[in-house]
C-alpha cells in the first residue's frame, strides 16, 4: 500500500519546476533582507558618497537638472566616467522619491533586487538545455535561496545584478539560435547587447565569442546567417549611436561609452602596485588627483593616467606580469580584506570553492561533450580579461556567477549520481 505524500512534498512538486514560483520566492527573499539589515541606510558622512557611488553622484546631477555630469564630490562638469544606462535609471527613483532619500535607496534596492531574481528564469532555462532537468531545478533554487547570491542586489546600489541578468539571457539566446529560424532571435540578440554595453562596457568582451559562436552552430547545420548578423549589428550600434554621438559631441573625441579606463589601469598599475585597487590615488580619496582631475579635465586626465600606468608597465614587464598574475589570483581566489582572521579566511574558502566547482564542472561538462559546453569555457575565459590587467573586486566576478552556478551544480549532481 502506498503511504500519501506529505503536504510539504505535495508542494515542493508542485513548485519545484515552476520559474514564477522560483522567482517569486527569490524576490521575496531579497526584500526581505533589505527590510531586516536596514540596508537601504546608507551613511551619510560621507555626503552620501556610498549611496551609489559615481553612479549615484552623477544620476543626483541629472536629477537635479545638471546633467550626466559630477561624478566626483563637487561640481566638475559633463563627464563619461560611467556608462549611462544605470545612471538614468537612478536618476530617474530620485526624480520620482528623492535625492539621496531612503525610499529612493529602497526602490533602487528592490529593483536591484528584481533584477537578481529574474535571473533565476535563464539560470533553469540554460541548465535545462545544457545538463537536464535535476541540474535545472538545482541550480535555479541555489541562484534563488543562496545568501551569497543576493548580496550585492540588496547592498549595492550599482548595475552589478543587472549585468548579471542581461548576461545570462543573452547566453540563452545565443544557445537557442542553432534552432530559432527568421530575423527575430537576431535582432533579439543584437538588441541586447546594445543593452549590455550601455548598462556596462565590460559584458562587451564576451560579444565576439557569443557572436561566433552561435554563427558557427548554425553553419554546421547548415543555415545561414549572414542576414541575421548583419540586423544584429544593426540593433547593437543602433542602441549605443546616440551615446557615441552624445560623448563625441561633449569631448570632441571618440570614446565607446564611457571614458574612464586609462584612470581604471593606473589604478591598478604603478609603484607599489600588488594586484589590488590602489583606492588611495582614485581622485575621491586623493585631493591631489581630485585637483589634478578639476584643471585637466577629464579626458586629458584619464590620457594622463594611462601613460603613467604604459610607462611603469613598459619599465618593467615581468613586473606587471607577476602583479597580473596576482590579479587572477585574486580574481578567483577573493581580493584580501581588513576582516579578523576567522572571517577572512570563512570569506577566502567560499570564494575559492565556488570558483573551483565551476572550473571542475566546466571540464567534466566539456570531456563529457555536454551541449553548449564550450561557450561556457569561452565566457569564463574572456570576460574576466580585462580586470586581470586593471584590478579585480569580487563584485566584478558577480555577472558570472550564475553561469558559474550552473556548472558548480552541475559537478555535484554528476558526483550524487549513483
Amino acid at each position: 500500500m502506498n503511504t500519501p505524500a506529505s503536504p510539504a512534498r505535495n508542494f515542493w512538486h508542485r513548485i519545484r519546476l515552476s520559474p514564477g514560483w522560483m522567482f517569486g520566492i527569490a524576490f521575496g527573499l531579497r526584500v526581505l533582507a533589505i527590510v531586516l539589515l536596514h540596508s537601504y541606510k546608507f551613511r551619510t558622512t560621507d555626503k552620501n558618497f556610498s549611496f551609489g557611488w559615481e553612479m549615484g553622484r552623477i544620476a543626483a546631477s541629472i536629477a537635479s537638472g545638471h546633467g550626466f555630469s559630477n561624478p566626483f564630490h563637487d561640481p566638475t562638469g559633463a563627464t563619461a566616467w560611467e556608462p549611462p544606462l544605470y545612471c538614468y535609471l537612478t536618476a530617474g527613483v530620485f526624480r520620482l522619491f528623492g535625492i539621496y532619500s531612503h525610499l529612493s535607496s529602497f526602490v533602487l534596492l528592490t529593483l536591484n533586487s528584481l533584477f537578481s531574481a529574474l535571473t533565476c528564469i535563464p539560470v533553469f532555462f540554460i541548465s535545462r538545455r545544457c545538463f537536464g532537468e535535476r541540474v535545472a531545478v538545482g541550480a535555479a533554487w541555489t541562484w534563488a535561496l543562496l545568501p551569497y547570491a543576493m548580496y550585492w542586489s540588496v547592498r549595492w546600489v550599482w548595475e552589478t545584478s543587472l549585468s548579471a541578468l542581461l548576461l545570462a539571457i543573452i547566453f540563452w539566446v545565443v544557445i537557442t539560435l542553432e534552432e530559432r529560424e527568421g530575423l527575430k532571435p537576431w535582432a533579439l540578440f543584437g538588441l541586447l547587447w546594445g543593452v549590455a554595453a550601455l548598462n556596462s562596457p565590460v559584458l562587451v568582451g564576451f560579444l565576439p565569442a557569443s557572436g561566433l559562436y552561435a554563427w558557427y552552430r548554425r553553419w554546421k547545420l547548415g543555415k545561414r546567417s549572414l542576414a541575421g548578423v548583419a540586423l544584429a549589428s544593426v540593433m547593437s550600434f543602433g542602441c549605443i549611436t546616440p551615446w557615441l554621438v552624445r560623448d563625441y559631441q561633449t569631448f570632441h573625441k571618440f570614446i565607446f561609452i564611457r571614458a574612464n579606463f586609462g584612470a581604471e589601469l593606473r589604478l591598478g598599475n604603478g609603484p607599489g602596485a600588488n594586484g589590488m585597487w590602489m583606492w588611495f590615488i582614485h581622485p575621491t580619496h586623493d585631493d591631489l588627483q581630485f585637483a589634478r582631475y578639476s584643471q585637466m579635465g577629464e579626458t586629458a586626465y584619464v590620457q594622463a593616467r594611462k601613460q603613467e600606468a604604459l610607462a611603469w608597465i613598459r619599465q618593467d614587464p615581468a613586473r606587471f606580469l607577476r602583479v597580473s598574475l596576482n590579479r587572477f589570483i585574486y580574481y578567483w581566489y577573493g581580493v584580501p580584506r581588513p576582516d579578523p582572521w576567522a572571517v577572512e579566511a570563512v570569506k577566502h574558502a567560499l570564494f575559492t570553492a565556488s570558483s573551483v566547482l565551476m572550473v571542475w564542472g566546466l571540464f567534466r561538462a566539456m570531456r563529457r561533450r555536454r551541449p553548449h559546453a564550450w561557450l561556457f569555457f569561452w565566457l569564463m575565459l574572456m570576460f574576466p580579461l580585462v580586470y586581470y590587467v586593471v584590478f579585480p573586486h569580487p563584485r566584478y566576478r558577480h555577472p558570472l556567477e550564475p553561469e558559474m552556478t550552473i556548472l558548480a551544480v552541475y559537478l555535484i549532481c554528476e558526483a550524487s549520481t549513483p
